[in-house]
């Protein structure tokens, strides 16, 4: 039996917060802005946000939900998010977290999949699941997302009684969260207490964070972390279906004015602030450490956070929904000594590998892998498939057994994740990620990664994001280039379209595989994933270019 001192309850961590520092702040939510034009912020302490998560589980208990129960999350980032997410953890209730920006034919796949018992949610929420019947069939409790704790505090009423964590093991289910779905179907990852408690540990240690330190987190699942590691989350102003329109002024105000010392962003959100900082002569010297994720971190944009971080450090960790962190890499690495080769079109360098974890590199297979006994690891400088083992693995994928026979190997008691990542480990046991595996290109003359293209062409000036495709049947593919060019640029004026293509194929002759691009097509805007804003989804864009026409300087070479 396990006993209230050794439950790897994830909500044990914000009690523990509660009674270490009671009066500091723990979340501050942007409602408008005051005389003078500073953000104005409502502020809950640690206290009051144990407070108020008591206050939803009052309200869950009383609307039926109960220890198991599966409960869809659709509410707002921000203090519905962290106060639902965290009350549901306290009861032992399993929040189910479906990324909306999927379109609402996945998404209602996903929700008919995961049978939620019941729903938190906005108004809107509430009538999808009216009208989406089917969808919707087994949830029987339906509870409103509206803040009441949190109005109490402010008019201080007395608040609701206190709930304690329900005692858990590590290896109970504590919630599904579903992947972005960017190359292929998206997929619920069953979490444990256990794998929530170990990404705790493997975040503070990894990057040194301390209680009382100010986070802006701008992918909102991230604010999860930070009750637990004792940070004080500002809620970011930004809309989370639609991070490319985020106002860099809106976030370097609010770093500024609040002191933060921490974010978490893709590098399209960071892309747009360093810009911005460079433009107009700003640096954040109160930053620590900014983690960006979501995609490779261009070898542009670490100079450039370099010189907005006086006092800070740009970090890049790897890994995904079903496994994270598995490694990490630094700006003074990346800047001293992997960056060269990344140009060069030896991928892109993504740290070494922490201790908690193992990695190894297989030869790629289609099929499923039953065991590691099953798979060929290849030496260091070979690419090929990455796979991963540590305490913060899943082991499965909800209600998918086809997909968790092809994601997991087993390796006696251990599981191994299959990332899905083309990659190596060079001779210092560093980890070098190429590519997803699905979007390799199998040319006549070999088969092509996109970290070992892309980059190089991202160093001309007009190139804003750029994609590796292949035209045409696998193992005689045409290997192409689909540029998204920077603003005002024209792709439908053939002309510019010509002049940009002759630059790019000079630029390519100078790397031996950047050499072999031939053919070059011209998108406006490259469709990307929502969640990010970075993922750039290659497949569709493959099938878009063989339709389309694409621009070649020296058709007969």
């Amino acid at each position: 039996m396990t006993h209230a001192a050794d439950s790897a309850n994830i909500a044990r961590h914000l009690d523990r917060m509660a009674a270490a520092q009671p009066d500091r702040a723990a979340l501050k939510i942007p409602r408008g802005r005051a005389r003078g034009g500073h953000i104005d912020y409502l502020s809950l302490s640690f206290a009051e946000l144990s407070a108020e998560v008591d206050a939803w589980c009052a309200r869950l208990t009383a609307a039926g939900v109960r220890r198991g129960d599966r409960t869809l999350v659709m509410v707002r980032p921000g203090l519905p998010l962290i106060a639902a997410a965290f009350a549901l953890f306290r009861l032992g209730a399993v929040p189910v977290v479906i990324d909306p920006g999927m379109g609402l034919k996945s998404f209602l796949a996903c929700v008919e999949r995961s049978r939620p018992v019941a729903l938190v949610g906005i108004p809107l929420a509430r009538v999808i699941s009216r009208v989406c019947r089917r969808a919707f069939a087994t949830v029987r409790v339906r509870v409103a997302a509206a803040s009441a704790g949190a109005a109490r505090l402010a008019d201080q009423c007395r608040p609701a009684p206190a709930f304690a964590p329900v005692v858990t093991a590590p290896d109970e289910l504590a919630a599904i969260l579903f992947t972005s779905g960017s190359t292929g179907a998206p997929k619920g990852v069953r979490y444990t207490h256990g794998m929530f408690a170990a990404q705790v540990e493997l975040i503070r240690e990894t990057y040194g964070i301390q209680p009382g330190e100010v986070d802006l987190p701008m992918l909102p699942v991230f604010a999860l972390f930070n009750p637990a590691l004792g940070m004080t989350t500002v809620v970011p102003e930004i809309d989370p279906s639609r991070p490319a329109t985020v106002d860099p002024k809106k976030i370097i105000q609010a770093i500024q004015q609040e002191g933060v010392t921490s974010s978490f962003g893709s590098p399209t959100l960071w892309g747009r602030i360093a810009q911005h900082c460079h433009h107009h002569g700003v640096t954040l010297p109160t930053m620590r450490r900014v983690l960006c994720a979501g995609a490779p971190v261009p070898p542009w944009l670490w100079e450039a956070m370099d010189g907005v971080l006086p006092n800070g450090t740009l970090h890049s960790p790897y890994g995904a929904t079903e496994v994270l962190p598995v490694s990490s890499i630094s700006a003074p690495e990346v800047l001293g000594e992997t960056a060269l080769a990344t140009l060069q079109g030896r991928g892109t360098c993504v740290g070494r590998v922490l201790p908690a974890n193992r990695v190894k590199v297989i030869a790629p297979v289609d099929g499923p892998i039953a065991t590691l006994a099953e798979a060929r690891e290849l030496p260091p400088g070979e690419i090929g498939e990455i796979i991963v083992t540590g305490p913060s693995v899943t082991r499965d994928y909800d209600a998918l057994p086809d997909a968790t026979a092809r994601a997991k190997i087993a390796d006696g008691d251990t599981v191994w994740h299959r990332m899905g990542d083309a990659g190596r480990l060079d001779d210092q046991g560093r980890l070098w990620f190429c590519g997803r595996l699905a979007e390799r290109v199998f040319a006549s003359d070999g088969v092509l990664h996109t970290e070992q293209i892309e980059p190089h062409f991202l160093t001309h000036a007009e190139v804003r994001r750029c994609a590796l495709v292949g035209v045409g049947p696998r193992g005689q593919q045409r290997p192409a280039v689909v540029i998204e060019p920077i603003a005002g640029f024209d792709c439908h004026n053939g002309t510019e379209c010509r002049r940009l293509t002759r630059e790019l194929r000079t630029l390519g002759k100078l790397h031996p595989l950047a050499e072999r691009i031939r053919v070059f097509y011209f998108h406006p805007k490259l469709p990307v994933d929502v969640r990010h804003n970075a993922k750039i989804h290659r497949l569709t864009l493959a099938k878009w270019a063989a339709s389309h026409h694409g621009f070649e300087s020296d058709p007969k070479r």
